[in-house]
């Protein structure tokens, strides 16, 4: 097809995990956040089978800014894309069949300095994504959440599933992003309830990969500038927080398989597998170039609560469920990730 061989390698093993996504074919796909890492791996799978297996894919993507969306993208006859924000009604005349609901702030920047525009996102998108499904016969809707959803554990509480609760403090700016995408949890609950809308919602942990930007703010962002820059890693803190990191091609694999197999609602996906402190994330990432004899450089300064991160440490999701009824397991250890996000970023840069 495509683009990147990363990339493409990545949708063949989309579409090998999921018995070639057959029930797309034939059909019509929106997906919002289009540009982004993860609706874009979106717009490569449905691409992929369009131009390998003839599937006959309408795909709808929505974007603010079309000239972000790739040119061989926008050269394709079956792609229609729609241009506009997502926080305003949708103009779109046809039917659609599904509708993958991936637009949100990712950044830690943006979260901080933007709550109202963070939380409209959150919201407004949802609220219009959820009328215009109703409105157009969309047989399936996928809204992207968040681990963020959960909030602060409670003592003792190591992993979330997915009928658990945290502590989120709704009077603090940042926490705009997890409060916007609790109320549109809700709003994929109330629409299933009163108008019988197919909604599902997949909670993700810390997604990477191709796509991501080097500059959004967030360490694993930090440390990838760090390699393909050649420079040592710097930590500006001890490094103790716990997480959990999957790459983008499992976490969209599993999306497909909620989407289109699952009978409950509401999954977590998370590699537990991957389970990391910030630090050993950063002594796994100068291993990736061990020819460069990178190092890891402390820096320690105060903690800004300031910062737009997380205002918490701990508390992983556990991905159980979806491990045990849909047959999800993730492929790419944290180093094996990073490295193919590495050589994706070489190539571009090329």
């Amino acid at each position: 097809m495509i683009i990147n061989k990363i990339i493409d390698e990545d949708a063949q093993q989309i579409i090998d995990e999921n018995d070639g996504l057959t029930e797309l074919y034939n059909s019509s796909v929106m997906i919002t956040g289009a540009t982004g890492m993860i609706g874009s791996y979106f717009v490569y799978t449905l691409m992929k089978l369009n131009e390998d297996y003839n599937a006959n894919i309408e795909i709808i993507p929505l974007v603010r800014n079309l000239n972000k969306l790739n040119r061989q993208i926008l050269s394709k006859d079956y792609v229609h894309p729609i241009v506009q924000d997502v926080t305003e009604k949708i103009e779109y005349k046809n039917d659609v069949n599904y509708i993958i609901h991936a637009a949100s702030p990712a950044s830690p920047k943006i979260m901080k300095e933007k709550p109202v525009e963070t939380n409209f996102a959150n919201t407004l998108g949802a609220a219009n994504t959820l009328l215009f499904a109703k409105d157009h016969n969309t047989k399936k809707y996928l809204f992207i959440s968040s681990r963020e959803i959960y909030g602060a554990p409670i003592e003792n509480q190591e992993y979330f599933s997915e009928d658990s609760f945290g502590i989120i403090d709704q009077l603090i700016p940042r926490n705009a992003y997890a409060e916007g995408k609790k109320a549109a949890e809700n709003m994929c609950v109330g629409f299933k309830k009163e108008y019988r809308l197919d909604t599902k919602i997949v909670r993700l942990a810390h997604t990477y990969g191709p796509g991501m930007s080097v500059d959004d703010g967030r360490v694993q962002a930090d440390f990838l500038k760090n390699l393909l820059n050649e420079e040592d890693i710097v930590l500006n803190s001890d490094g103790s927080s716990i997480r959990t990191y999957t790459y983008i091609s499992d976490a969209v694999s599993a999306m497909f398989k909620i989407i289109l197999k699952s009978k409950d609602m509401v999954y977590n996906v998370s590699d537990e597998r991957n389970e990391v402190s910030i630090r050993e994330l950063a002594e796994t990432m100068v291993k990736i170039l061990p020819k460069k004899e990178l190092k890891l450089v402390f820096n320690i300064k105060d903690e800004d609560k300031d910062a737009g991160y997380a205002p918490f440490k701990f508390g992983l999701l556990s991905s159980e469920k979806i491990r045990n009824e849909l047959n999800w397991n993730a492929k790419y250890s944290v180093f094996e990730g990073f490295k193919r996000t590495l050589e994706y970023l070489k190539i571009e840069s090329n």
